[in-house]
């Protein structure tokens, strides 16, 4: 059975459950902030959505994070660091994009539940 999360474009899910697994995606709601302040509101959407499928964060596979700005990691780097469940990180990823509008960060999550 899949289970679909409802985002807000009714076009995409916020996540989808399959099989144990669960498929995430999050961008900060606000977008006003610099990087440090967009990761970790997206990361505060990724412990909800991942609440609501009954799992969390000390359960994520994986996780791949897009950013627009290289020279800004650190910033990002920090906010995962503040964020992360060090005692069950996941493999993670980061990768300079182009994103649309004021998006500064996307973060993809793959995570047991």
């Amino acid at each position: 059975m899949i289970k679909r999360y409802a985002g807000t474009n009714p076009a995409r899910s916020r996540a989808v459950a399959h099989g144990g697994v669960v498929y995430t995606v999050a961008t900060a709601k606000d977008k006003s902030g610099a990087l440090y302040a967009q990761t970790k509101d997206a990361l505060a959407q990724i412990d909800a959505t991942l609440a609501e499928a009954g799992t969390s964060k000390s359960r994520i596979l994986r996780t791949t994070v897009y950013i627009t700005d290289m020279s800004k990691k650190p910033e990002m780097d920090r906010a995962w660091d503040e964020w992360v469940d060090r005692a069950n990180p996941p493999q993670r990823a980061c990768i300079g994009v182009a994103l649309a509008d004021k998006d500064l960060v996307e973060i993809l999550v793959t995570a047991a539940q």
